[in-house]
């Protein structure tokens, strides 16, 4: 077999994002019979991994994860990009597509240091930068603190276990792709919602690449990606941002979707929610739903949101 290289994949150079190409690579080594050699992984040390005692919002959003990955793609340097799709904008450069959505993984967040929601000891410290977590956090128990707490998945266990907070949440999917399976409590969506896309790896690349594209079509999980862009699209007509605490979650059913979406104002203390049942493919259904929510939402809630394909618009963390 030829150890000619067939398609160089560009990924963030944290471990977790490492562990998510490794499986993009064996994904398409398997459906095209390569050798592992012929798929050439080439990390980027991403400004949002440079950057870890700020949250995103207060510097540049997270555009960070995407903007040097976007770039390589843009000049060739790659011919594709794996990407944690909760981290990726809902507004994208026009020259890029998905072409590949990997099997989504577990949705759930875990909660780290206490057996439930119910359980964190009143006035406990809650460890999280995402205003999604916090604000979710916040509705249930208001009493809690929340402390700003960035950095990869083992740095946040750290600060944890230095006693820098009590309690902090983390993705199921990210704790499974690190073998990290077993830690924490996690939490039910039906009970606790999770980040939109949460759990999926998307793979991007140039649109007019149709090699690369069609490598990439072998590897795409129809009902994940459904899923996930059934919650991106809601996510652009919400025209959320990194203040803006967005939670949801899909489910796919022979040929429809259940979605549902939670809105919460900064502190958690105001929240809408709504849910519909769309048909797969149904690009505009998510945006009636969009609609919805912020014609019921408090001014605390639709403060946080910005008009419709606003440059800014991105995924709530």
């Amino acid at each position: 077999m030829s150890s000619t290289v067939q398609l160089r994949l560009g990924t963030r150079r944290s471990p977790l994002a490492m562990a998510q190409a490794e499986e993009a690579r064996a994904r398409l080594c398997a459906a095209h019979g390569w050798s592992q050699e012929q798929v050439e992984l080439k990390p980027v040390t991403a400004s949002g991994d440079r950057v870890q005692d700020r949250p995103l919002a207060e510097i540049g959003g997270k555009a960070l994860w995407t903007k040097e990955l976007d770039q390589w793609l843009a000049e060739g340097w790659i011919d594709a990009a794996v990407h944690s799709l909760k981290d990726v904008e809902t507004v994208r450069p026009d020259f890029l597509c998905i072409s590949a959505v990997l099997p989504r993984a577990d949705v759930r967040d875990v909660l780290l240091g206490a057996a439930s929601v119910n359980a964190i000891p009143e006035g406990a410290r809650v460890g999280t930068s995402a205003p999604r977590r916090a604000a979710q956090m916040l509705h249930r128990r208001p009493d809690l603190e929340i402390v700003g707490f960035r950095g990869n998945v083992a740095t946040r266990m750290a600060k944890l276990a230095a006693g820098e907070a009590d309690v902090t949440l983390l993705a199921a999917a990210g704790l499974d792709r690190l073998g990290k399976t077993g830690v924490g409590h996690p939490l039910e969506v039906d009970d606790w919602l999770p980040a939109p896309a949460q759990g999926a790896i998307g793979i991007e690349c140039r649109k007019g690449d149709a090699r690369v594209r069609e490598a990439l079509t072998a590897i795409d999980h129809g009902p994940s990606r459904a899923e996930v862009m059934a919650e991106r699209a809601l996510l652009r007509a919400l025209g959320g941002n990194c203040h803006s605490p967005i939670a949801a979650h899909s489910r796919t059913s022979d040929d429809t979707i259940a979605l549902r979406c939670a809105l919460y104002s900064g502190d958690g203390a105001e929240r809408v929610e709504g849910a519909m049942t769309l048909a797969v493919g149904d690009t505009d259904a998510p945006a009636r739903l969009a609609a919805d929510l912020l014609a019921r939402a408090t001014p605390g809630i639709a403060a946080l949101f910005s008009p419709p394909n606003s440059p800014d618009t991105v995924m709530g963390g």
